[in-house]
């Protein structure tokens, strides 16, 4: 294990509309706001879009095992943000529901809000940490440096 210490600076308090690509919109306000690492929780729900629901097989490099949802689901998750040279890095698991189905995964894409979903963000001071692909798995995984 590896770790860092920092402490909480800025607070963000986003509601994202009915139609918006969740990781889109929250990129744009990342750089707008020129967030370097972050934490997120959210609530609310998602129309249609991706989900990475683990690996097909344990193995590294794993292959993802994609999800494809539509029609609305209840949604309420957690995901990191850390900005590289390429931009913000984002990474958002989920758990939603429709009637009595459950997923639980990785939010990709394309996935669009339906109504509505509040987020709060915790800006990370100090810390020293950010994401790349790991030549081994072929992730882009949080570096602790």
């Amino acid at each position: 294990m590896k770790y860092t210490k920092g402490s909480i600076g800025r607070v963000f308090l986003a509601k994202f509309d009915n139609g918006d690509i969740l990781i889109d919109k929250l990129s744009e306000l990342v750089r707008k706001e020129k967030i370097k690492a972050a934490t997120m929780v959210f609530i609310g729900a998602l129309n249609k879009g991706d989900l990475v629901t683990g690996p097909k097989k344990p193995v590294i490099p794993p292959e993802p095992n994609k999800v494809t949802f539509k029609n609305g689901w209840e949604v309420m998750g957690i995901g990191t943000i850390f900005t590289n040279k390429i931009g913000p890095q984002i990474h958002i698991h989920s758990a939603m529901g429709k009637k009595k189905n459950v997923l639980v995964g990785c939010v990709r894409g394309k996935s669009r809000v339906f109504l509505v979903i509040e987020a709060i963000i915790f800006e990370l001071k100090g810390v020293k940490a950010g994401k790349d692909i790991d030549p081994k798995t072929g992730l882009n995984l949080l570096r602790i440096m």
